[in-house]
């Protein structure tokens, strides 16, 4: 009996993922927990194994196509069997050989599936080396990156045109947050009449009245990498990763929407040098079963002066803002990938050797990949913190992750000199504390006053070992 191979579900706020490379083709034998393909969401990638052995009879995509997740992807079986059924759309793909020597079938051979991507459009196909591809040409902002059927149902009932939008799922893809933030942006009639011609992209909000885009707001689409003209031998031109581009738009995204301030504080770290130096004693001794570090500790920190500030443990709304009652700590973790955040649950719950397993474990789920991506999403955490002291970094001004209200840089320490009272001076180690806020949900004292608790805090840790 035929087996059908279906994108999983990697996530509640995933839609959809990009194969980066399929392990098995057409005609290809198969055995349990052979790697049929391997594919990202985002931020994460995974591999997807084989539950059952027989023969790959259809492969409906190729290496680097966006498929919406729970849809067909390959079909499994024997030699002979029907598979067309199974094909996403009712289109049959090529089939499989009834032979199956698999040096008798050509490597490149898997059909893919004429999909329309970006709405609207002229559909062109072609057929080469035996594989069916189908391109959609518009001059929309989403022409080859797709719009979920989600996101395409919800911009019929808001009147939007998902070919205008830049999509932020997996290659670009238009998902549902996209059109929820395009209809909330009003428009000029000018500004509708010139996006209508196409080539033209609207910010999130405009120089008008509320936020009007007006049509002096609107930009001009940048070229793609294979638009820049000029490679030669004094440089080339890379595109850059899915990762990546997701990355940069995030980040723009967040300096252009928020009104983002950074002020900066020592801490001294006499006291938690002290207590790294009891917590590797006691792992070393087998008393407890984590090695705790200098970040842990600043995060235990960071806790405790989130509850009792709870207005900077929150998402800035725009009108309204959400004040969580639970710290869900993001730690940006670097990766080969790119940056990472992910998310630790309920941390106030944890003690302080808890913490630090659980930062270290989703740490290093993001390194190989394995992170659920809910645990990625920009409003999985409530408040963030970023340690760039590792690499000897003293002071720097993180970007917020929105729609969280504020952000902490943690730098390297280093000796300064400080007054001991009675007239000494000593020189003292010293941690350099970066706090990014959002103007608009934080006013500089309060945002002030929750940066010297977190340096309070820090000077004043309590933790037997």
């Amino acid at each position: 009996m035929a087996h059908v191979v279906i994108m999983p579900k990697q996530g509640q706020s995933v839609e959809s993922c990009i194969v980066t490379e399929f392990k098995k083709k057409v005609g290809d034998k198969v055995a349990v927990g052979d790697i049929l393909f391997s594919y990202e969401t985002d931020k994460a990638s995974f591999d997807e194994e084989s539950k059952v052995e027989g023969t790959v009879l259809a492969c409906f995509f190729n290496d680097n196509d966006e498929i919406p997740c729970l849809e067909n992807v390959m079909v499994i079986g024997e030699p002979g069997e029907s598979f067309e059924e199974f094909a996403p759309g009712g289109s049959a793909p090529a089939a499989a050989p009834a032979a199956p020597a698999v040096e008798d079938v050509p490597q490149d051979t898997h059909a893919t599936l004429g999909t329309v991507r970006g709405g609207t459009g002229a559909e062109r196909s072609e057929a080469s080396g035996g594989v069916e591809r189908s391109e959609t040409v518009s001059g929309g902002a989403s022409s080859n990156a797709g719009v979920s059927p989600r996101a395409k149902h919800l911009a019929s009932e808001k009147g939007v045109d998902p070919n205008q939008i830049v999509g932020s799922g997996p290659g670009g893809r238009v998902i549902e947050r996209d059109v929820i933030a395009a209809a909330a942006s009003p428009r000029s009639g000018l500004a509708k009449a010139m996006m209508a011609q196409g080539g033209l992209q609207a910010p999130a909000s405009g120089s008008g009245l509320d936020g009007m885009v007006k049509g002096s707001d609107l930009k001009t689409w940048k070229p793609s990498h294979t638009d820049i003209a000029g490679e030669g031998s004094e440089f080339k031109v890379e595109k850059m990763s899915n990762m990546r581009k997701l990355i940069a738009k995030s980040m723009y995204n967040s300096l252009q929407n928020s009104a983002q301030l950074t002020h900066m504080l020592g801490a001294d770290a006499r006291k938690i040098q002290a207590l790294r130096k009891k917590a590797k004693k006691a792992f070393e001794e087998g008393k407890i079963d984590a090695n705790v570090t200098i970040n842990d500790f600043v995060c235990y920190a960071v806790i405790k002066a989130l509850k009792k500030f709870p207005k900077v443990n929150s998402h800035c709304l725009g009108d309204a803002m959400r004040l969580f009652n639970v710290v869900n700590l993001g730690c940006a973790v670097d990766t080969e990938r790119g940056l990472m955040v992910p998310c630790v649950k309920h941390a106030e719950d944890l003690n302080i050797t808890g913490l630090s397993k659980a930062l270290k474990q989703v740490a290093d789920d993001c390194r190989k990949g394995s992170i659920n991506p809910d645990l990625l999403s920009a409003e999985a955490a409530s408040f963030t913190v970023s340690n760039l002291g590792g690499f000897g970094v003293e002071w720097f001004t993180p970007v917020i992750n929105l729609p969280q209200s504020a952000i902490l840089g943690v730098g390297t320490i280093v000796a300064r000199p400080k007054d001991l009272g009675g007239g000494v001076y000593a020189f003292v180690p010293y941690l350099g504390l970066s706090l990014t806020y959002d103007h608009r949900a934080l006013d500089g004292g309060e945002a002030t006053r929750f940066l010297k608790q977190v340096a309070t805090e820090i000077e004043t840790l309590d933790i037997d070992f």
